[in-house]
């Protein structure tokens, strides 16, 4: 019968690990971007039932490169443009093993110390890296705090508002009367998500009209909605202005809508889950428009382009106290000196679940290896490369280009001259497959302006300029192809 892993073991079979690794960063290119794994392939090769006795960890290294690596899409692989970047590098991966070396459970302060007070020192690092408003800072009434995701953001935010817009009567008694949330045609799917997990309902989900060419919600419609719901005895809550949309990164007017929004005394939340980051650069910096006079709440994910892994997302409050009277639960067996005083955070009281991990280290890991350069060197590096990308583009008469790529994101598609718009659709669609098939870059697409585009999103580590003109040639060959 194997019993604990000794020391000893854990160290010999962590360099094992930490070798797999190392190596697995060096020949990430040469897999298939996209994994060939057919549906049941990964369940077919692994055990009906779990072993009864112990076995060694050798086996499961074994089992790692032939049972798992196979079922495998390489999200660090250069030519990887699918989604939005899902970044991660090496001081952030030794920062997770640390964190679950320590195996702290930070829901109290109470519980570990040093996991609340560094995340709140690291959150305070990186509005100052990002330059968002002094109020977000956590010697204030507001604060930072670390989310799994930008969709638990967008939820705790909605709560948050709910308790301010209602005076906390949702919390005790329900929701009595109809509540409603204004999103745009852009904005994240979790923010209806959210509106139902909340209680508002999809039904009282607002869609605000965008501008056909930028594809921004447009405040005047929502000043127009939010009127007309007030007449309707509906209380509006949260208004979502989105910075950087994951169609296509179309950037919301917030400054515009922050003003709608306080002459309705509704919660603004800015969702900048992708773009948000690229403020490390100053040049960038004007996604922050409006934050400072405007931003309830505020949320972005170093996970994303920032060498962060998975997952750490950042949220900011203006007023912590709306968060923690949605949230707060005090039963007597959590009841403690230090949260009874008063002095510290509770983090647990700024998220859904009451256990959190110690995600703070790996972002703190991050921020002290590269330091703010080597972060605004590699945003640049993204939109430097995908700036190239879309020259390229715009320069061949084969294709169109969707003006709008300030960030790591190119939207475009081939022109099909002469072919109706379903057909074009079609094809541009089969490209893609084809592409993707081929297993030397992964793509996804979207639809704007009624028509299927093709989005290149650029900002792995790894990405160099010759993947960025190799993509390219497949792209402009399989085109020519039909």
């Amino acid at each position: 019968m194997a019993g604990h892993m000794t020391p000893e073991e854990f160290r010999r079979y962590g360099r094992q690990v930490v070798d797999w690794i190392a190596d697995y960063q060096e020949k990430v290119e040469s897999y298939p971007v996209l994994s060939r794994a057919e549906p049941g392939d990964v369940l077919a090769d692994l055990p009906a039932h779990p072993p009864e006795r112990g076995e060694g960890f050798e086996a499961v290294l074994a089992d790692l490169d032939r049972v798992v690596m196979p079922g495998i899409t390489h999200w660090q692989h250069p030519a990887f443009f699918a989604y939005f970047p899902s970044n991660t590098s090496g001081p952030a991966i030794l920062g997770d093993l640390l964190s679950a070396g320590l195996g702290v459970q930070g829901m109290l302060w109470a519980t570990s110390p040093a996991c609340t007070e560094l995340e709140t020192r690291v959150l305070d690092w990186l509005a100052e890296l990002l330059g968002l408003p002094a109020g977000f800072r956590g010697e204030g009434t507001g604060g930072g705090v670390i989310q799994d995701s930008a969709s638990s953001a967008a939820l705790v935010a909605i709560l948050a508002a709910l308790h301010r817009a209602d005076g906390g009567t949702s919390g005790r008694d329900g929701i009595t009367r109809r509540h409603t949330l204004y999103i745009s045609s852009q904005t994240h799917s979790s923010l209806e998500k959210a509106a139902r997990i909340a209680g508002i309902g999809a039904a009282n989900v607002r869609v605000v009209d965008v501008d056909p060419a930028t594809l921004a919600m447009d405040p005047a419609h929502l000043d127009a909605l939010l009127t007309e719901e007030a007449a309707a005895d509906a209380l509006p809550v949260l208004v979502c202005a989105t910075v950087g949309t994951t169609s296509t990164t179309a950037v919301d007017p917030v400054p515009a809508i922050g003003a709608v929004c306080r002459r309705h005394g509704v919660w603004l939340h800015v969702d900048a889950a992708y773009a948000g980051v690229a403020a490390v650069c100053p040049e960038l910096r004007w996604v922050n428009d409006g934050l400072a006079e405007y931003a309830d709440s505020y949320s972005t994910n170093p996970h994303k382009w920032l060498l962060t892994n998975f997952d750490c997302t950042a949220m900011w409050v203006a007023a912590r106290a709306p968060l923690t009277g949605a949230l707060s639960i005090l039963p007597e067996y959590l009841r403690n000196q230090a949260t009874t005083s008063g002095e510290v955070i509770d983090y647990r009281d700024w998220q859904i679940p009451l256990g959190r991990r110690f995600r703070a280290l790996k972002l703190w890991s991050v921020i002290r290896w590269y330091g703010a350069e080597g972060l605004r060197e590699h945003v640049r590096t993204g939109v430097r490369l995908a700036a190239d990308l879309a020259s390229r583009i715009g320069a061949d008469p084969g294709f169109e280009l969707l003006e709008h790529h300030p960030f790591g994101l190119v939207c475009f598609r081939p022109r099909w001259d002469g072919m109706p718009a379903d057909e074009a659709d079609a094809a541009t669609m089969r490209l893609m497959e084809r592409l993707n098939a081929s297993g030397d870059l992964y793509l996804t697409h979207t639809r704007a302006g009624g028509r299927v585009l093709l989005r290149m999103a650029v900002g792995a580590p790894a990405t160099r300029p010759e993947h960025i003109e190799a993509a390219w040639r497949r792209i402009r060959e399989e085109a020519l192809a039909g």
